[in-house]
């Protein structure tokens, strides 16, 4: 599936770039002049990812936990509702996929050592956007506001912990989201790259059934963190 995704990602980016000659030069032709005008308008996003996790300790100076982060990949619809001349509200479901590992000291074998988290997420982020004013077919701006987000890969329901290698985070967990982008005009569609840092508002950890637990037992909250890097299609 991630060939698939990257094999789609190439073939958009070459027609981007086959649309964008002229953009930036001094006296463009002005494309999609009335595009922003538009009430309502919908699109579709695919982008990278790059989850972490804040941890904060109860006992400190303590063992501390290093969390090793991978790309993953994400994608997803969006609606898009103007409120004024320089703001719209946006609903940007999503689909992502991430992979995290934890690893511990203090231990001699690596499958005590190591917990491999793979999360498979659908994201429900409400979103203002606050935009400049446009030159030729460009427009930058800012982009937050909240987010629930379903966690599918959770094990919040198993009764196994740890002791028997599996790690449990809670299925829903809130978050704050701010980034910024650039709108950028094309002759047939608008194309919108943005990068922006989710920032978990809760305690997303399970703890194991034993309070002593050297996995959980020092950690006092573990929230989500991350960077998106998507590109926009309207």
């Amino acid at each position: 599936m991630k060939k698939l995704f990257y094999s789609l990602f190439l073939l958009i980016c070459l027609q981007i770039n086959a649309q964008t000659k002229g953009i930036f030069s001094s006296d463009p032709i002005v494309n999609l002049e009335n595009f922003d005008k538009q009430r309502v308008y919908f699109g579709y996003f695919l982008g990278f990812n790059s989850y972490d996790f804040k941890i904060d300790y109860i006992n400190t100076p303590g063992a501390d936990i290093i969390v090793n982060a991978t790309s993953g990949f994400n994608v997803g619809i969006v609606g898009d509702l103007r409120l004024f001349e320089y703001v719209n509200l946006r609903f940007e479901p999503g689909l992502y996929y991430a992979q995290r590992s934890l690893n511990y000291t203090g231990f001699t074998r690596k499958i005590d050592s190591e917990r491999e988290i793979r999360s498979t997420y659908i994201d429900f982020p409400l979103l203002l956007k606050f935009s400049s004013k446009r030159t030729g077919n460009i427009r930058p701006f800012l982009v937050g506001g909240v987010s629930s987000t379903l966690n599918l890969a959770s094990n919040a329901k198993s009764t196994d912990d740890n002791y028997q290698q599996r790690f449990r985070l809670r299925t829903w967990t809130q978050n704050y989201q701010l980034g910024f982008g650039i709108d950028l005009f094309l002759e047939y569609f608008k194309f919108s790259p943005s990068i922006r840092g989710v920032f978990g508002l809760n305690d997303e950890l399970i703890r194991d059934n034993n309070p002593d637990s050297p996995w959980t037992g020092n950690i006092e909250s573990m929230k989500t963190r991350g960077i998106f890097v998507n590109f926009t299609f309207h």
